[in-house]
């Protein structure tokens, strides 16, 4: 017999173990997750009575693999323009739950005696909830448009950016082995240097090139192209000394905000729970039962620190950020497990060898049991709220519904200073990090080409003039972008103080423009300082009364923000209610929600007349999606049809009350039902029939037997082909279809009816 590599031995054994944990997950109603864990202890080196995996090095290639398909689906899933969109709520909380958690963490590491990296990163590992396992206990429990549900997937949003933060900062803590500011302040400029370079010209490049190339993107070619993309920029990062997962994340999050994002997913699910079920499998491989043993009631304690410290400080931060007791108590109890990133985290600490090999199978003993514990701890808040509400005090009332009007409070638009101000420092940062990247590149690459190839001043001139010419259109917007925009031109009327204001704040940036100017002309020119000075503010005002280089800047500035925003265009042309509109509603405590009808419901085929929402839930059916069709305001007699998307207006509770009424599942629908097959027969006419003679239309055989004639053999020809006046004649054989007992009774039918 051939000899098979071990990479392909494991990788049978991984995914043998994973699909049977998979299936029996499945039937005890269990996450997944943890059936990828228990299957990777069971062909771990720890169990000798079943085949193991022998070498755990292709493991960890197959994990990391996993890893990065991981993080790509995450970030197509992700898009930064969620986190503006969650806005303050979510980072409040978050930033409360989980900064309150990592200082919890690196206290009881401290406490255990445990080095400063492993306190470090426990801390982090804590830190982080399981969007995995709260998504399907919110799906099993119908509890996914609830209002506090809502505020936690916000949250979990916060928590992914949160975590790619904390492990670039925590490499760059593990490569030192201590704390040193400025280099964790160097590591978060670069981190953020990078990503909104990456982030910026992606969106620039990556949705053209999709839209280009459509013709020719099929299912195949777009997930070879997608993949592809998702590993260059994995290359990318490892380039510049970042984790190969920030650069997936990265790549998922441009591809995010393309209209193709929903197709990319789906193309890209079936990899990344491949190469993720590798990766918890491989997890469940370095759970050491005899560790379990021992520090059992370490894990014990780690898993009431988790419990109760999750539960306190998310209840806290979601208070904080303005919401009722009830709201944040459910959110609070939700987010009170750890999941699939105290893994990564694990092991990136495992990977860069800074923690102690212990930490990770009880890290991941702590997870599975507040796994088991989140359900329970859900159905848990809502009595626990109304105990602690009998109990709090009058003066206290502010707290149950919390100190903001409302979760959608329209406030004031903020004044032309602050619109201004904010403007203004957000392009200076992305027109200055794109004109460093464009100097990064050239110092890197041409300049060092043309002065080795072009000898003397001449290639020092051209050099200059070439990186000089690429930065222009960046230059100009970070000097001239807003300066006459509206917020610009009602301060200058404002009076003297504004317009001087104004003018040292357009002084400040043609100083940033001449720094960045002579980062290229100083090295370049070394013994001219004071002139390459007056060089580059002239050519700072060159730049600025130049036509060509505004018409480039703006034409750039015009397709960035055309695919930022076609997606969302897209989805308001689709959408039943404006987003104005949708903010006024939900400022009232009305919620706008899609619904899809399943086939099983019994609601298909009624009116709505006949189903009666309105009464019945109290909600309000505004529209019907119905393929591309898109039904306003239907009237009584619109019937419901299977996969029609329904967008209703209403309260949580009355949302809520819907969604268990058309998800229903109708029990005659799924009961089994007789299955009837087409038999084929021959039937002769003999001489006595009472056939003879007549035609196929006037027997009406098919209305009466509910049999079909599909062909007729006579002694020297087979008619296919038959006319309804086909006239039948002695002797010739029919070869009948249809239903076996239908046809036992073709004759008797045929006379009687």
């Amino acid at each position: 017999m051939a000899h098979l590599p071990t990479f392909v031995t494991d990788l049978a054994i991984i995914l043998i173990m994973a699909g049977i944990a998979t299936i029996l997950f499945k039937w005890l109603k269990q996450p997944v997750v943890l059936g990828y864990i228990v299957a990777g202890f069971i062909a771990g080196p720890f169990v000798s009575w079943l085949p193991t995996v022998t070498e755990m090095a292709n493991v960890e290639t197959w994990a990391e693999i996993g890893v990065i398909f991981l993080l790509f689906a995450l970030g197509l899933e992700f898009s930064f323009k969620k986190v503006i969109e969650v806005g303050g709520t979510a980072s409040i909380a978050t930033l409360i739950n989980m900064g309150s958690m990592i200082i919890i963490g690196y206290i009881v590491g401290q406490l255990l005696g445990w080095s400063t990296m492993d306190s470090i990163f426990l801390g982090g590992m804590i830190s982080m909830s399981s969007t995995t396992i709260i998504i399907k206990a919110f799906t099993d429990m119908r509890l996914q448009k609830q209002k506090f549900a809502n505020i936690v997937f916000g949250m979990l949003i916060v928590e992914d950016l949160a975590a790619i933060l904390m492990m670039v900062l925590l490499s760059t803590v593990a490569s030192s082995n201590r704390f040193e500011g400025g280099e964790l302040l160097n590591s978060i400029f670069r981190l953020f240097f990078f990503v909104l370079i990456w982030f910026v010209v992606g969106i620039y490049l990556v949705p053209t090139m999709l839209k280009v190339l459509k013709k020719y993107l099929n299912d195949e070619t777009l997930l070879i192209l997608c993949v592809g993309l998702c590993l260059g920029m994995v290359l990318f990062a490892a380039r510049v000394d970042f984790s190969a997962a920030l650069g997936a994340f990265i790549m998922g999050s441009i591809l995010a905000e393309t209209i193709q994002v929903k197709h990319i997913e789906h193309l890209v699910e079936p990899l990344k729970n491949l190469f993720g079920a590798v990766f918890f499998v491989s997890v469940g491989m370095l759970i050491d039962p005899n560790i379990i043993v021992e520090y059992a009631g370490l894990i014990l304690m780690l898993t009431l620190v988790v419990l109760i410290g999750r539960v306190i400080f998310a209840t806290a931060g979601v208070l904080a950020a303005g919401h009722g007791l009830k709201v944040s108590i459910q959110a609070g109890f939700s987010l009170a497990q750890i999941g699939e990133f105290s893994f990564i985290i694990a092991s990136l600490g495992m990977s860069l060898g800074v923690i102690h090999p212990k930490l990770y199978p009880i890290i991941v003993a702590v997870s599975i049991i507040t796994t088991f514990t989140t359900p329970y701890f859900i159905k848990l808040s809502t009595p626990l709220y109304y105990i602690i509400e009998k109990h709090i005090p009058p003066r206290w009332e502010k707290l149950l519904h919390g100190y903001g009007k409302s979760e959608y409070q329209i406030v004031n638009d903020p004044n032309d200073w602050v619109k201004l101000l904010r403007s203004i420092a957000l392009l200076v940062a992305v027109y200055s990090a794109l004109a460093l990247a464009v100097e990064f590149l050239c110092e890197d690459y041409f300049i060092p080409f043309v002065i080795q190839h072009i000898a003397g001043l001449r290639g020092q001139i051209l050099a200059a003039i070439v990186t000089l010419l690429l930065m222009a259109p960046f230059l100009r917007a970070i000097v001239m972008k807003k300066n006459r925009s509206i917020e610009f031109r009602n301060l200058w009327e404002w009076g003297a103080f504004n317009r001087f204001m104004l003018i040292s704040i357009i002084v400040l940036r043609v100083v940033i423009c001449i720094a960045l100017v002579l980062r290229i002309l100083i090295p370049l020119f070394p013994n001219a300082t004071v002139l390459m000075g007056f060089i580059s503010l002239g050519v700072i005002i060159m730049v600025i009364y130049s036509q060509g280089f505004k018409k480039q800047s703006r034409r750039i500035e015009e397709r960035f923000l055309e695919n930022l925003n076609q997606k969302e265009l897209q989805e308001q042309k689709n959408a039943a209610f404006l987003p104005k509109t949708q903010s006024a509603l939900l400022s009232k405590q009305i919620h706008i929600e899609e619904i899809e009808v399943s086939p099983l419901s019994p609601k298909v085929g009624k009116t709505l007349k006949e189903s009666n929402f309105r009464r019945n839930t109290g909600v309000h059916i505004v529209s019907i999606i119905r393929g591309n069709k898109k039904i306003n305001i239907p009237d009584a007699n619109e019937r419901l049809y299977p996969y029609d998307k329904i967008i209703v207006a209403g309260s949580d509770k009355e949302i809520q009350r819907l969604i268990q009424t058309i998800e229903e599942r109708n029990q005659l629908l799924q009961t089994e039902e007789p299955v009837h097959h087409i038999s084929l027969i021959q039937y002769q006419v003999m001489a006595d029939s009472h056939m003879i003679g007549k035609s196929i239309m006037e027997l009406s055989i098919q209305e009466k037997t509910e049999s079909m004639i599909i062909g007729i053999d006579k002694p020297n020809q087979t008619i296919i082909s038959i006319s309804p006046d086909y006239i039948f004649e002695e002797g010739d054989i029919l070869l009948l279809a249809g239903e076996k007992d239908k046809l036992d009774t073709f004759e008797e039918n045929l006379m009687f009816n």
